[in-house]
């Protein structure tokens, strides 16, 4: 179903030993962000998610660190007597990421790295500014990107359930893409009802190894930032600094 993406870099799946052995060997932790969204008729709901995490489940495979399960949440609400999208209260999405980074912080790791899966601005400013009370001492720090943010070319980029994220989960996820859900009629332009795609015909330019290659370059940028993001600590807080994944020392994140 997956591109075999490793369950011993996914903390949901990991025991405390490996957590703890994972942190020591590179104290860096990854969280995906998305929402559950319209992506066509062809791709699942919650793509922006699954695309960050299978990213950043890459990245740890090659850089190290652990990577925190997908975290779901809406970007804006519809309002059914205008049919508009309306920016959802914004107050406790970010009390609830600073919450979680700085859980994260407690549980001895050195640099966060948030990712959006879903390419809109206020989604990583969100980040951003959840991270600023929980890097303020100095002790940790930490970046918001989106998974292209470091490696946009022509081989690297987003879309809305067009060539890109189409090619992501096809590389990740066969088995949930189904293209005869979008027929063969012209696709509507701009987003627009009833396929609601933005970017390249995916029947004609998505493909898996279009997809393996935006993972590759998507997943080693943000590894060589997560190091360069390490080294940039003093010397001697670039270590996971709990004492141990242990009931004496750590619970729950």
């Amino acid at each position: 179903m997956t591109n075999d993406l490793s369950p011993s870099v996914q903390m949901q799946f990991m025991r405390p030993a490996q957590l703890e052995a994972a942190a020591r060997a590179f104290a860096v932790v990854y969280v995906p962000f998305g929402l559950i969204e319209w992506h066509g008729r062809h791709l699942p709901l919650g793509n922006d998610a699954l695309k960050a995490h299978g990213i950043l489940v890459k990245c740890a495979e090659k850089y190290g660190g652990v990577v925190y399960p997908p975290v779901f949440f809406p970007h804006a609400i519809h309002n059914p007597e205008t049919g508009e999208l309306v920016e959802s209260d914004r107050g406790w999405k970010l009390s609830m990421v600073t919450a979680l980074f700085d859980g994260l912080k407690q549980t001895g790791f050195r640099v966060i790295i948030g990712v959006s899966g879903h390419n809109i601005q206020t989604q990583i400013d969100l980040i951003n500014e959840a991270l600023k009370p929980v890097v303020a001492d100095g002790t940790i720090t930490g970046i918001g990107l989106w998974e292209m943010s470091l490696s946009r070319c022509e081989e690297s980029d987003s879309d809305h359930a067009a060539k890109w994220e189409t090619s992501n989960m096809m590389f990740f996820y066969p088995d949930f893409v189904d293209m005869s859900e979008l027929g063969t009629e012209p696709l509507a332009p701009d987003m627009q009802p009833p396929h609601g795609i933005g970017g390249l015909d995916p029947r004609e330019h998505a493909s898996v190894e279009v997809g393996r290659r935006n993972v590759e370059l998507a997943s080693e940028a943000i590894g060589k930032k997560a190091q360069e993001l390490l080294k940039s600590l003093p010397e001697d807080k670039q270590s996971f600094s709990l004492e141990a994944i242990s009931p004496e020392h750590w619970w729950s994140v």
